[in-house]
């Protein structure tokens, strides 16, 4: 099952999420981290790479920030997979995109290397850096010009933030990563990105495992016969998101992937949709204020950031 993306790519709708695998970076969001902080998950991240090709995924999410590049391209490369059936996405952390044109450009090569290819099928800007994140995404740009990137994206971007890089950008970025469950269903960002043909990579879809036990998502499960990852999986590919599920457990990358073969009826999915509070909107907002300016010079402080995003 794939996605068509703005510039003509298929896009396969389920993928592999890296980060935290075999590798906790050091700055890993506390909201994000929770317990497993203390160090990578079970396995290396070949090892479990390597176990996710095997089970069938063929799209990797990637990025500078998750640490685990290298061991990534080692996975591809004992896994046999011809290049031609991979899907592969990355994207420069916010250090990279502070620090300029050509701290990007040298993270793109790095990430060529690690992955031991001459192409990424897609790149994306990882966070909406102030002041920064335009020049980063031209940069960008121009390695698609090269070939060494196929399709260009963005990640964590506000409908604003995404209105001020096409005042300068020639092309459209053809995705956008942002984190997306029924807990967090922030419905005019997500129309207004639909709207500009724009698809959206979700992120956090099963939300680390933490609303497993929510009673809608339990109630569902039990009625079609089916698990809490499943449920909230086939939601995120239902509404045509792009769906990243992670896992170091071969039995759950199993299990994750199998949300193609059944329906949520349009009640249960309105009964989703109404499981995002006031409180989790304040929350997203609190995070993105945080992390566009995270690791970088202007880490903690408010500056350049965006104070009157559209939130919901």
């Amino acid at each position: 099952s794939s996605v068509k993306l703005n510039d003509g790519t298929a896009h396969p709708q389920i993928g592999y999420g890296t980060y935290k695998v075999g590798f906790i970076p050091a700055s890993a969001s506390a909201v994000t981290a929770g317990a497993q902080a203390a160090g990578g998950e079970g396995g290396t991240a070949a090892e479990c790479v390597r176990a996710a090709l095997d089970v069938g995924y063929r799209f990797l999410d990637c990025a500078e920030f998750y640490g685990n590049e290298a061991e990534v391209g080692v996975a591809i490369g004992d896994s046999g997979v011809p290049r031609d059936q991979l899907f592969l996405a990355s994207k420069c952390w916010t250090t990279t995109i502070f620090a300029g044109r050509d701290a990007v450009r040298k993270q793109v090569l790095k990430t060529l290397a690690d992955l031991r290819t001459d192409y990424i099928d897609l790149y994306c800007i990882h966070w909406p850096v102030p002041g920064k994140h335009v020049d980063a995404y031209l940069e960008l740009e121009a390695c698609q010009r090269e070939g060494l990137i196929k399709s260009l994206g963005v990640s964590n971007y506000a409908v604003e933030d995404y209105k001020e890089l096409m005042e300068h950008a020639t092309v459209k970025p053809t995705i956008n990563q942002i984190e997306v469950n029924p807990f967090l269903f922030r419905r005019r960002t997500l129309a207004f990105f639909e709207n500009e043909g724009v698809k959206i990579q979700a992120y956090r879809a099963l939300r680390d495992g933490k609303a497993f036990g929510d009673p809608t998502v339990v109630e569902l499960a039990r009625k079609y016969s089916r698990t809490p990852a499943q449920i909230l999986g086939r939601f995120c590919v239902q509404h045509g998101f792009i769906y990243i599920p992670k896992s170091t457990k071969v039995e759950r990358m199993r299990e994750n992937a199998a949300v193609l073969d059944f329906e949520l009826s349009e009640p249960d999915m309105a009964a989703l949709e109404g499981l995002t509070t006031p409180d989790a909107i304040a929350k997203f907002r609190e995070l993105y204020r945080k992390c566009v300016n995270r690791d970088t010079p202007k880490d903690g402080t408010l500056e350049g950031v965006k104070t009157d995003i559209t939130e919901d």
